[in-house]
């Protein structure tokens, strides 16, 4: 129990960590003599394409390695380059700290979930408490930075979770036990059977459905903080009143990850991935043109399916993927779909600049639309143990 809630806090730290750089874009803007916060955005591009790409080889250092050397690895090294960041003094220094955070914050996907499903009864209630914790830690993020931009200063915002990673990294040390053998190397005497056709299959729709959905919650995460800006005018000098509206959003919509969690234990994925992909586009459609609290209302519905649907990527890798290899092929997902992702992150400040949020929201729901039609390819059954 106490190496499932260290996970458990791994993925909230993980989450938080990501997002600081967007809630506190606008005082870092201001610090640094940018003019526009969305000229400061693409900066922060190269933590998410390392986010995506170094997936790769800490997923094969799980299985080959062990997971638990690998979390150790993610707590110090979060913690150190959380630290870096927080003295940068350019917007290319800051660029190169985010970076280097980007590919310790990769560790955890690929490494940390295998490791919560390792010998779970009910790995759907395992992987939605796990959403929870992480997207709580989106929530922790909009609320603790606002608070701390306004009082201490955004260098702050970075410190305090550095510091989180580094005590959590030495009682993780202390309190989880040593492998005996490496995920690879264990024996497994009731291996999951796919047959090639459908594993295949799976993985491809895998593939499209996490890139598309990765792009969704990053336009979203990283933008929303802006977008209330401009939908609340009331709040729009404020970051603390804007940190809790968000943290609001997040923690009501994080709730959806327990919901599904419990429903994955009890029925096949694919009824009930498909109704939650299509109800983000209603609620992206819904969101396009309205204003204040009716804005509020549609982002929160559009967050609970955005982070809804997240809880399946590892659903079904635990049911169509052995755990002797679980690390690798999300490492391999990770890397592919993250790595292209990413680039939302990099066109976001551009494309708002250019063409407006209800332009942006419109083509979430484009997107949302044709994660609907991917999922239709899913299998109708999951997996079998031999």
């Amino acid at each position: 129990m106490t190496t499932r809630i260290l996970l458990y806090l791994a993925h909230a730290i993980d989450h938080l960590a990501l997002l600081i750089f967007a809630t506190a874009v606008s005082a870092i803007a201001i610090d640094f003599g940018v003019g526009r916060w969305e000229d400061l955005m693409p900066y922060t591009t190269g933590a998410f394409v390392m986010f995506g790409l170094a997936s790769l080889p800490a997923g094969r250092y799980g299985d080959l390695w062990g997971r638990r050397s690998m979390m150790l690895v993610f707590f110090f090294g979060m913690g150190a380059s959380l630290l870096l960041v927080s003295l940068t003094q350019t917007p290319l220094q800051m660029g190169v700290a985010l970076t280097l955070m980007g590919a310790f914050s990769a560790i955890y996907h690929p490494v940390g979930i295998p490791m919560l499903l390792q010998g779970a009864e009910k790995p759907g209630a395992v992987i939605g408490i796990n959403g929870l914790a992480g997207n709580l830690g989106i929530a922790v993020a909009a609320l603790i930075t606002g608070l701390l931009v306004k009082y201490a200063g955004w260098r702050a915002a970075f410190v305090v979770p550095a510091l989180a990673c580094l005590l959590l990294g030495a009682y993780f040390a202390y309190a989880v036990p040593r492998e005996l053998a490496s995920p690879a190397k264990r024996k497994n005497a009731n291996p999951l059977v796919v047959d090639r056709a459908i594993a295949i299959r799976v993985f491809a729709v895998l593939t499209v459905t996490t890139t598309l959905g990765g792009i969704l919650f990053n336009f979203t995460t990283n933008g929303n903080g802006e977008l209330l800006r401009e939908r609340f005018s009331a709040i729009a000098s404020d970051p603390a009143k804007l940190g809790l509206l968000l943290a609001g959003i997040y923690t009501v919509a994080s709730l959806a990850q327990v919901i599904v969690g419990q429903l994955i234990d009890r029925f096949p994925i694919k009824r009930i991935f498909l109704p939650i992909v299509a109800a983000q586009v209603v609620a992206f459609v819904l969101a396009i043109n309205a204003q204040g609290w009716a804005f509020y209302v549609f982002a929160t519905a559009y967050m609970m399916f955005v982070f809804g649907a997240i809880p399946f990527t590892d659903a079904i890798i635990a049911r169509f993927v052995d755990d002797s290899m679980r690390s690798r092929v999300a490492g391999l997902r990770l890397a592919v779909s993250f790595g292209i992702s990413s680039l939302a992150v990099w066109a976001l400040g551009p494309f708002v600049k250019a063409s407006g949020f209800a332009t942006l929201i419109t083509v979430m729901a484009v997107i949302a639309t044709c994660t609907t039609f991917a999922v239709m390819f899913l299998p109708k059954t999951d997996a079998v143990r031999a």
